[in-house]
């Protein structure tokens, strides 16, 4: 498990790198953070059922994150152009 949380780290930093490229330094940012976040997750060596937590939340805050902003802060037809 500490090795999958590394892979983790490390896609999250190519997500990172995608978003610097493109211009979007804020999705950059967050990205480098959670690639922090992940690489010393995976450096602590906890138990399996301790990873498996610590995903799970992690997957429940992104979907409170992600289900508000699309909710409450995305405009719809903003992304058309007419």
């Amino acid at each position: 498990m500490p090795r999958m949380f590394r892979v983790i780290a490390f896609w999250t930093a190519i997500f990172g790198a995608m978003f610097n490229i493109d211009g979007k330094i804020d999705a950059a940012l967050l990205f480098y953070g959670q690639t922090v976040i992940f690489y010393c997750l995976g450096l602590l060596n906890l138990s399996e059922r301790t990873y498996i937590y610590i995903f799970g939340a992690y997957l429940t805050l992104f979907f409170i994150g992600f289900t508000y902003w699309t909710t409450f802060m995305m405009v719809p037809g903003a992304g058309t152009s007419h």
